[in-house]
């Protein structure tokens, strides 16, 4: 009954509930910065893929899933393009949000090592409600009385800056400037896209000859919730092995593994323990992330950049 009830107030206060919608969350933000920042596109030189598949709250039911893909490539002097997807799913299909845009950046150098970047991303959401896909205790279909939407469009725009040396980051961004509301015709709730401003940061300190240690924070706030911190610490180990602990302000705890399998190729592992009641319940096994990046070496550049982030 636990179950069915958590469940029930979940999926009921996801949907309903979102006068104060986030943005999906990533513990290896790090690694995945394009997604919320698009002036970060094109700054590591080369034309690189990243894709990341996270799992929250497993053994909930219903619980989200998100999964990002991301090209971006420089294409001239300071300029940079990508591609982002994002997918967001909850409630085994019953609310879907995907989220693709075109990404342009442009960067100036402002001393010898710094560079100074400035991001505009174009691009829209679509919007799945299928309320029969809602299951009670018994597997039977829950008839609310929703309306369900079919892939409706809401077009948005993104920008953001991205400052960066060798060893030091920092960017400041607002992916979606448009506050979309979506209603239901057959009651009075409303779910409404917030704005989200994210800051991130990070510094790669080497401490010896064949170890680095790897600092970085993400701050995102919107109106109507508490502003999320997160933390971490990373070390990294002859430039292959990276092994890291995260803390999300009284939210979860996490713990991180990173593999460089050659110059061009990057496994990463996250997982999340939560430290909130949800955390304590017998169905929650945490949260988990995989993150793929693959870099392609080209004519002009034979070396992948030695970027640590």
């Amino acid at each position: 009954m636990k179950k069915i009830i958590i469940t029930s107030l979940f999926i009921v206060l996801s949907l309903w509930g979102l006068t104060a919608q986030q943005d999906a969350q990533y513990t290896q933000y790090m690694y995945n910065t394009m997604a919320v920042n698009p002036a970060y596109s094109g700054s590591r030189g080369v034309l690189g893929i990243t894709a990341l598949h996270r799992s929250q709250w497993i053994g909930l039911d219903g619980a989200p899933t998100t999964q990002t893909l991301n090209f971006n490539t420089p294409i001239g002097r300071g300029v940079g393009i990508g591609l982002s997807i994002v997918n967001d799913e909850i409630g085994n299909g019953t609310n879907q949000d995907t989220y693709f845009d075109g990404v342009v950046s442009y960067t100036i150098n402002t001393s010898d090592t710094g560079k100074l970047s400035f991001g505009v991303k174009a691009g829209g959401h679509l919007l799945n409600l299928d309320f029969t896909k809602l299951r009670n205790y018994n597997n039977e279909a829950v008839a609310i009385g929703g309306t369900d939407i079919d892939k409706r469009f809401s077009p948005n725009f993104g920008a953001g800056i991205y400052y960066h040396t060798n060893q030091f980051y920092a960017g400041l961004s607002v992916p979606n400037f448009l506050e979309t509301e979506h209603f239901d015709n057959s009651s009075s709730a409303i779910a409404k896209e917030r704005m989200n401003f994210y800051f991130i940061t990070g510094y790669v300190f080497d401490l010896n000859q064949n170890l680095k240690f790897k600092p970085a924070a993400l701050l995102k706030a919107v109106n109507g919730a508490p502003l999320q911190i997160d933390a971490s610490a990373n070390f990294l180990l002859n430039d292959k092995f990276n092994l890291g602990i995260a803390y999300r302000w009284d939210a979860a705890v996490s713990a991180m593994f990173g593999f460089q399998v050659s110059e061009q190729f990057l496994i990463g592992l996250a997982y999340d323990k939560e430290t909130t009641e949800l955390g304590n319940t017998a169905f929650n096994d945490g949260s988990f992330e995989v993150l793929l990046r693959y870099e392609f070496k080209n004519r002009f550049r034979r070396v992948i950049a030695p970027r640590f982030f």
